[in-house]
């Protein structure tokens, strides 16, 4: 479950730099494509930032699965 979150997460911030920058690309035309290099950017950090979260959630929801207290040790 706590994968799925993260997932979400992730997607969530996609679509917001998304918006972002289709905005601004279409309020201020002239830097379409400076925009979008921005953009793109800001979505590979999002995602290369989500990753640790995700492992971590990875791993919680594994040791629950096992019924081990493996997670209960890293609160």
């Amino acid at each position: 479950m706590r994968v799925l979150i993260e997932v979400l997460h992730i997607i969530a911030g996609l679509l917001a730099a998304m918006v972002i920058a289709s905005l601004a690309a279409w309020s201020y035309r002239r830097a379409t494509n400076d925009i979008w290099l921005v953009a793109y950017v800001a979505m590979v950090a999002v995602v290369v930032m989500g990753i640790g979260p995700l492992r971590r959630a990875y791993a919680e929801d594994r040791a629950r699965l096992r019924g081990t207290r493996e997670a209960d040790r890293n609160d």
